[in-house]
């Protein structure tokens, strides 16, 4: 697993990611309360949990792998992709999913082809679609949080699709932009304090600058020449940028040192492909967001793209 900073340790570096996440776990709390506080716990405590029972089935010691913080970045990561009033049992068998078929059965940490986080996250879109896309509207309190995330309470009152959805929705109903309302201000809060989370990171060299620019050139790229061709039926650029998990992807799960490209060339192309798909996705698919399966997407191709675009040797 090849870092920015070399002097970093594994464990350092995770730390450092999970240090960057809290501005945007700040701004999620700040607009939808106490859900994503009760969601990361329930998180961490899985992660923990399944990595604990692999490693003693596969008889390698516990607390070293632990330790690296790998699995409770996956967590985390998780835990703030899904909506935080999902069910308990969502972010539970994500977790779980994610650790034991996108990381250990791998054989851990270093080994594994696919982001756990993401893997775990397509499939609870793919398995629990209602679950998945019920976000809440307003900020909740702990209380009703609790109650809500464990099935005591009715959800219908507090739910609401994303922005992203709603647009997609209005415009397959005929809708032109300029009768939706595309701003939110809360999506572009959270995008805005995961991007300077993005840019701690980049100031730390924790992360190499490739793949956040190029993936977000990527978006940018294709998402104005789709405007350009007809802007009443095509999101504006800086819409596709500052809506969804944009920022969080960029700097976050997109530059996950063991499934990116690990060449300078190679960063740049794995980046900008996934801007691409996302706005491929975004645009023409079923799924509002598409981040998770454009990365996963890319992530097969990775020894593809390391493979053509290595360093030759002299006189080769």
């Amino acid at each position: 697993m090849r870092m920015h900073n070399d002097n970093l340790t594994t464990n350092q570096v995770m730390r450092q990611v999970i240090y960057a996440l809290m501005l945007g776990v700040v701004a999620h709390f700040y607009f939808y309360g106490f859900g994503v506080v009760v969601q990361i716990f329930l998180a961490v405590l899985t992660a923990i949990t399944a990595e604990a029972l692999i490693l003693k089935i596969r008889k390698i010691p516990i607390a070293p792998s632990i330790s690296d913080g790998s699995a409770i970045l996956s967590a985390v990561l998780l835990a703030i992709a899904i909506p935080s009033i999902a069910p308990w049992w969502i972010i539970v068998v994500g977790v779980g999913f994610a650790i034991v078929f996108g990381k250990q059965l791998y054989g851990g940490l270093g080994n594994n082809p696919f982001n756990p986080a993401m893997l775990g996250y397509a499939f609870l879109l793919v398995s629990y679609p209602l679950q998945m896309t019920s976000w809440q509207s307003s900020f909740i309190d702990l209380s009703t949080s609790f109650d809500i995330i464990f099935n005591y309470a009715n959800i219908d009152g507090y739910t609401g699709a994303t922005r992203l959805d709603d647009i997609k929705t209005s415009i397959a109903l005929g809708k032109s932009f300029s009768e939706i309302n595309i701003a939110s201000i809360e999506a572009l809060v959270i995008n805005i304090a995961f991007l300077l989370g993005g840019l701690y990171l980049l100031a730390r060299k924790v992360i190499f600058w490739h793949i956040p620019v190029s993936f977000l050139a990527g978006i940018a790229i294709i998402s104005s020449l789709l405007y350009l061709t007809d802007s009443s039926v095509y999101l504006a650029p800086n819409s596709h940028l500052l809506l969804g998990g944009t920022m969080l992807g960029a700097f976050f799960i997109a530059t996950d040192p063991v499934t990116a490209a690990t060449t300078k060339k190679g960063r740049i192309i794995y980046g900008l492909l996934i801007g691409v798909l996302i706005v491929v996705i975004r645009t023409f698919g079923g799924y509002p967001d598409a981040i998770a399966f454009s990365i996963l997407l890319m992530n097969i191709t990775t020894p593809l793209i390391d493979y053509y675009t290595r360093d030759r040797v002299f006189g080769r």
